[in-house]
């Protein structure tokens, strides 16, 4: 009896053991343990299961996906979704508060799917992560019955970026090295991040077909390739370069095409082409020189030539004698039209004075001013300085010319008039005393 007691016991004790044991494997969260479902979320964004996109705020009816899976080992087919957003996001039909979303395709077993929902972003929200709901409701195939799922996920509101190229300033001068800034902005609300440009068509990139379009075939471009880095919203980042234009491309558009690669704040790669547009103005490379003074009509007048070294015409062109220094040389100007490529210009300008005329040196400045294809006046300068010599004074002393030779001969006259008196009074002494 007392060994049947013992035994009882015992068989009692263990059985509060394995209850125990139970008990703390039903109740705690083992690695083991694991609940079954026929659907899984993955992904939530703007845009559609095959491209995302990015949106700011006042966007309207743009795209929200959210991208689940079918984990289990049936197939899913009805499948509906309700989608439950924060304030500030509507659905873009307007009609009620749940965005509303369904799929017509069945979902095999392991198969990826997604819902696309349409909605309105109120113009006011902010830039930054935003959480929401889904229910989706489906049934196994070959089963009768609705099953649901709920799940809670955040999406972001991206922002969105706008990317804008131009030269700073688009004026290229041809037979000439030019230095180019160019600047790339980012006019939107989103990050441009990891920018690379390449310059496109260049002359070991150039087709038959782009030639018309670009023409840059022939023209010299020091690099071609540019590591940007990352340009935040509402600001710009700036690059240059250094080109060359031959002497055959004046006054005409130049379009430099660029091949721009990034990645969007939804951490996708973008590449886009674009244009940087330039115009090229003809060359004027103006030079005075041969600069003196002569008398022209009894007149002092300061002469010279200018000439056009460039490539195309320099348009209105006048030239301006100016005192410089202490000089009393009256301002004047004279107009000498077009300064044609290597074809001298001559200019003649006679020289006044403001009061007396001062004879001696006197330093002057020569101004060029004339304009280009583009109606830009330029100004080229010559400083010198000049000998002036009154001409009036020399008229004085000079007039009349033959006033010295009348006294000659007068002298002469009077000269051998006396001499001949005195001989002759020397005759008549001889004879006296003889």
């Amino acid at each position: 009896m007392t060994k049947l007691l013992a035994l009882l016991g015992i068989f009692l004790i263990s059985q509060l053991f394995v209850i125990d044991a139970h008990a703390q494997l039903s109740n705690s969260d083992s690695p083991f343990e694991r609940q079954f479902a026929d659907i899984k979320f993955l992904d939530a964004y703007f845009g559609t299961f095959e491209e995302k996109i990015e949106v700011e705020a006042g966007d309207q009816n743009v795209p929200l996906t959210v991208v689940m899976a079918n984990i289990g080992t049936q197939d899913i087919t009805g499948i509906k979704g309700q989608l439950s957003l924060p304030m500030g996001f509507s659905p873009s039909d307007g009609k009620d508060a749940l965005v509303l979303a369904d799929k017509d395709d069945n979902s095999l077993a392991g198969d990826v799917f997604s819902l696309t929902f349409f909605v309105n972003v109120d113009k006011n929200l902010n830039v930054g992560q935003y959480h929401g709901t889904i229910k989706v409701d489906y049934s196994r195939l070959r089963e009768t019955g609705l099953r649901n799922a709920f799940f809670n996920f955040d999406f972001k509101l991206t922002g969105d970026s706008t990317l804008n190229i131009k030269a700073v300033d688009p004026i290229l001068t041809s037979i000439k090295n030019n230095a180019v800034v160019v600047e790339v902005s980012n006019l939107g609300t989103a990050p441009l991040s990891n920018v690379d440009i390449v310059l496109q068509n260049t002359q070991d990139r150039v087709s038959a077909t782009e030639q018309s379009v670009t023409n840059v075939e022939n023209v010299v471009f020091d690099q071609n390739s540019w590591d940007i880095g990352n340009i935040d919203p509402k600001s710009s980042k700036h690059f240059s370069f250094n080109v060359y234009v031959p002497e055959n491309l004046k006054d005409d558009p130049l379009h430099v095409p660029v091949e721009i690669t990034y990645f969007n704040a939804q951490g996708d790669k973008k590449t886009i082409t674009r244009t940087i547009d330039f115009y090229i103005n003809g060359l004027i490379d103006a030079s005075i020189y041969n600069v003196d003074v002569i008398t022209l009509s009894k007149k002092q007048t300061v002469i010279g030539e200018v000439l056009n070294e460039g490539n195309v015409d320099g348009l209105f062109a006048f030239v301006t004698l100016e005192p410089f220094g202490n000089s009393n040389i009256k301002k004047s100007t004279q107009y000498i039209d077009k300064l044609e490529p290597d074809s001298p210009v001559p200019f003649n300008i006679p020289i006044e004075f403001d009061g007396e005329p001062r004879d001696g040196e006197h330093d002057i400045r020569i101004t060029v001013r004339y304009k280009d294809s583009l109606r830009n006046e330029n100004t080229i300068s010559y400083d010198t300085t000049i000998f002036y010599e009154d001409m009036s004074k020399e008229k004085a002393s000079n007039l009349p010319e033959f006033v010295p030779f009348v006294i000659l001969g007068v002298l002469a006259g009077i000269g051998v008039l006396v001499y001949t008196r005195i001989k002759k009074k020397n005759k008549k002494t001889v004879n006296q005393t003889s």
